[in-house]
Parts: C-alpha cells; sequence; structure tokens
C-alpha cells in the first residue's frame, strides 16, 4: 500500500482506491482523533478483565489465542461481544449477543452505565480529558430501555457487564474487524475509546496501552504526501474527509467514478492484491466499470476472474519470494523483518520491483531505487539499521513506558483524551459518538423484510482466495446459511 502510495504521489493521481475503510482505518483514526495515538491491548501484563469485541480471534489468530488461554488460565473475568455464538462467546464470564449493527448504540449505553453509576476514573478525566461534561449531557439521549431495544441487550445485562469490566482492574479492550463493516463504524469505535479512558484502563500495565513511537519512517513521509498534497478537487471520493485523511479513496467511489466521470473521468487502472469482481459489492457494476476503462493492469498470483478482464496480466512472487517489512503499520507497535527465502520463478516479480521498475521507466528515478531493497534500508532509517541488520535483529518494538501520559501529555490539538473532538467538528462530524440507525434495519423496513443477512467465511478461506484449491473446496462445497431455530419455526 505504502509503494503504491508512493507511486501516485509522483505520478500525479489523488486516486488510490482501497478497502480500508472496511479493514482497520475506522478504528486507528478513532484512536488517533481520541488519544492522537494508536491504543492497543498491552501484551506483558496479563489483564484482570478482557473485553473481546466483534472479534473471533480464538479461531483465527494462533498467537493471541494462546495469549487468551494463558490470560483466563491465570483467573481473567472474559466478556464477549458478538451476536453468534462463536468458541470465544462459549468460554465467556459474560456474553453480550447485540443485533447485527448495532454494536455503537451498546457501547454508548455502556458510557451510560459508567456515568450514572460512576464507575469512572474520576482523578484521570479532571486531569487529563477534555469534553466529559459534554459527554454527560450527551449520553441523556440513550436511555437504557432505548439500547436494549435497539440491541436486543437486556438492560441489566449490560449493566452486569459495565460493572465487571469498569470494577476489574486492569482490564482491556480488544476490537476486531467486523466492527469495521457498518456505516456506524468510526463513531462506534470512537464510543468504545471512550469506555478505555473512562475506565481508567489507559497505559496502564495490563490495560490499553499507548505505544511508543516506532523507529521507522512514518508512511506518510514515504508517501512523499508533503511533497506532493493531493488536489482534493480532483481526488474521487473527498466528500469521505475521514478517508481522505488517510490518503485513500472508498473503493465504491472509484467504481462509481469510472461509470459517470465525475468529479473526473477515471480510464486506467493498475490493480494490486486485489480481486474487486469478487470482493466489491455489486459484482454487476464492477464488471461495468473494470469493462469501461481503457486500460486495466492487473499484478496476480493466480487467474482470478478479475485478471481476466485484464488488457495486461502481471505474475507475482510469493510473500516467501522477496524482502520484505512487516506489518508496516504505527498501530501495530512493532514491525518484522520477512527476509525471502526462495526465488521466484519465472518472470514473477515482488509489487515493490514492478512499481519501482514502472516508476523508472516512467521517468521518476528521482525518487525511486536502483534496486527496490532500497526502500526497505530508507523505511529502517530512522532505527540506525539497514534491512541486512534487521534481518539478524528480526523485530523492532516501539519503545513500552507505562503513563507516558504524565511526562508527554497526549499527542492531540489539547494534549489530553478528547472525549468532546473539535476536530470532528470542523471537519463536519460529530464531535461526540452517536448512533445512526442502518438503513436495514428501519421498522419501516424491517416489516417488509424481518431477515438480515450478516456474512463470513468459513475458516477454509481468506477473502476470495483459496477456493481454487480442491482440498478445501470439498472442506466447504456450498455457502450455509445459519438461522436461528426460534425464527424458523416462527417462520
Amino acid at each position: 500500500m505504502a509503494f503504491a502510495q508512493r507511486f501516485a504521489s509522483v505520478f500525479g493521481t489523488p486516486n488510490v482506491a482501497s478497502p480500508a475503510h472496511i479493514c482497520h482505518v475506522p478504528g486507528e483514526l478513532a484512536s488517533t482523533f481520541t488519544f492522537g495515538s494508536a491504543c492497543i491491548p498491552d501484551d506483558g501484563h496479563t489483564p484482570g478483565c478482557l473485553v473481546i469485541w466483534g472479534n473471533n480471534f480464538l479461531d483465527t489468530y494462533g498467537t493471541a489465542a494462546r495469549q487468551l488461554r494463558n490470560a483466563l488460565g491465570k483467573g481473567a473475568k472474559l466478556i464477549v461481544v458478538d451476536p453468534q455464538k462463536t468458541s470465544l462467546a462459549s468460554q465467556a464470564d459474560i456474553w453480550l449477543k447485540p443485533s447485527p449493527g448495532s454494536d455503537g448504540a451498546l457501547a454508548l449505553g455502556m458510557l451510560k452505565v459508567i456515568i450514572e453509576e460512576r464507575l469512572y476514573d474520576e482523578e484521570f478525566l479532571t486531569k487529563w480529558t477534555i469534553g466529559f461534561d459534554r459527554l454527560i449531557e450527551h449520553i441523556k439521549e440513550y436511555p437504557l430501555n432505548r439500547v436494549e431495544e435497539i440491541t436486543w441487550v437486556p438492560k441489566e445485562k449490560i449493566k452486569e457487564a459495565v460493572r465487571l469490566y469498569a470494577q476489574t482492574k486492569p482490564a482491556t479492550i480488544l476490537w476486531g474487524n467486523a466492527l469495521d463493516h457498518s456505516i456506524n463504524s468510526f463513531q462506534t469505535f470512537r464510543a468504545i475509546s471512550l469506555l478505555k479512558a473512562l475506565s481508567g484502563n489507559l497505559d496502564i500495565p495490563g490495560g490499553d496501552i499507548l505505544p511508543g513511537r516506532l523507529s521507522i519512517m512514518r508512511p506518510g513521509h514515504f508517501m512523499l504526501l508533503p511533497e506532493f498534497p493531493r488536489e482534493q478537487k480532483k481526488m474521487v471520493g473527498s466528500e469521505f474527509k475521514l478517508a481522505v485523511r488517510s490518503a485513500f479513496i472508498p473503493r465504491q467511489s472509484a467504481i462509481k467514478a469510472i461509470l459517470e466521470g465525475k468529479p473526473s473521468p477515471v480510464k486506467a487502472a493498475l490493480l494490486f492484491g486485489t480481486n474487486p469482481l469478487l470482493t466489491y459489492p455489486d459484482a454487476r457494476k464492477t464488471y461495468d466499470a473494470l469493462m469501461k476503462l481503457d486500460f486495466l493492469v492487473v499484478a496476480e498470483l493466480f487467474m482470478t476472474p478479475t485478471a481476466e478482464l485484464a488488457d495486461i496480466v502481471l505474475p507475482v512472487a510469493t510473500n516467501f519470494e522477496f524482502d520484505e517489512i512487516g506489518p508496516y503499520s504505527l498501530f501495530a507497535g512493532f514491525a518484522l523483518a520477512y527476509p525471502k527465502i526462495v526465488e521466484p520463478p519465472g518472470e514473477c516479480w515482488s509489487d515493490m520491483k514492478i512499481i519501482n521498475e514502472l516508476a523508472k521507466r516512467l521517468g521518476m528515478e528521482e525518487y525511486f531505487w536502483s534496486h527496490e531493497n532500497q526502500a526497505l534500508d530508507l523505511i529502517l532509517k530512522p532505527s540506525g539499521l539497514n534491512f541486512e541488520e534487521f534481518k539478524r535483529k528480526r523485530i523492532l518494538q516501539a519503545e513500552k513506558e507505562y503513563r507516558k501520559y504524565d511526562r508527554e501529555g497526549f499527542r492531540t490539538p489539547s494534549g489530553k483524551v478528547e472525549i468532546y473532538s473539535q476536530q470532528l467538528e470542523e471537519l463536519g462530524y460529530s464531535p461526540l459518538p452517536i448512533y445512526t440507525e442502518p438503513p436495514e434495519t428501519t421498522p419501516e423496513l424491517a416489516k417488509e423484510y424481518p431477515l438480515m443477512l450478516t456474512s463470513a467465511k468459513p475458516a477454509s478461506f481468506y477473502h476470495s482466495a483459496y477456493r481454487n484449491i480442491s482440498s478445501l473446496r470439498r472442506r466447504d462445497p456450498e455457502p450455509v446459511v445459519k438461522l436461528n431455530p426460534k425464527t424458523a419455526i416462527e417462520l
């Protein structure tokens, strides 16, 4: 992503489409607007209480699952928020089952309980937050009877969960990708961020920590955003101001711009690591847009349905066939060295090499390299290491220090946790977390369509991948619809 963004900056297009709006960015932005930085669970100490929200990592993340089992073995309490009874929910001390998409209302209801029962950390709130008084007034709009009606979670169950979370120290909240997938994603993450702040679990051992600065180049600088600022008037999807702050455009904006030619025509596309014909909503519209392009290039491992539409398909190397730094995210709190294990076959190149060589052929050598691995050295430069040295070290971690705010404050404009965000207000968004009824669940629509479909893939597959592997297809040959037996009987 960072390499594609750098190429776009120098080439002169403001349009880099990405699924980031449904994958991690809403949560990252919520943390940034609230705390000025990432806010992640502390993996160095065992919490007294874990809240796992919209995340089934017991089945999806091996390392985190081991850490969870260790914590539970030491007596940690577990609260799981998930509409579905996952294997993780089956082990919970308290399982909250919100209706799909209502997590934001649930978080606001939990904030209301913390405030009304005075379960908050008063000393921290007085010294290190702004806007708590406004939140007290704002939260009156969310009486628990209303929250129960929206979420289907009994209000007594909400109170029970809040008391366990707020009165057990330390406690941590681990949210998951499921929360990204609704129109309320950003505001939901904002509300959950305020739960972290009010409960007094910020930057304490076993709580939710603000990682120190990772000694690698800032992504924005690598992407050359200061040198080549994006032209807003030409940027597709510029009305999505939060996305623009992350230097990407939502994927649906790209499809709309190709078909309508507004605000500016899009005539060519270069695709890396994506299969939009199978992963974008409205496959017919996506197909029409891809076919309308004058020129389409797809860099791929396999001849996917999207690749079959391309004018040129560039064969790419797998992750074991080139050097890489990952995850290249300041929100992970660490970076790993992924050294090349084997040579790529035939004409296969890494995405980095494709972009680097294309840039040179377009006369952009000044901003690129004779060999793409030199870019890795540039990313690592603040650490004092080059990639060869990093391969031996294997990991870079942000310096861990608790209660850093006592010394340096928070990296927000006010230097405090911004419960009320003036920045958001200036951008035209609600400065306090709000809940918006999803269009699929309005009472009028629910009368005609009483069932709501949510989706989750079986463990055999990952995004649109692995369906070409016959053994996995035999394990999960067809999609399966699950319906609550009580609902099925009624219908």
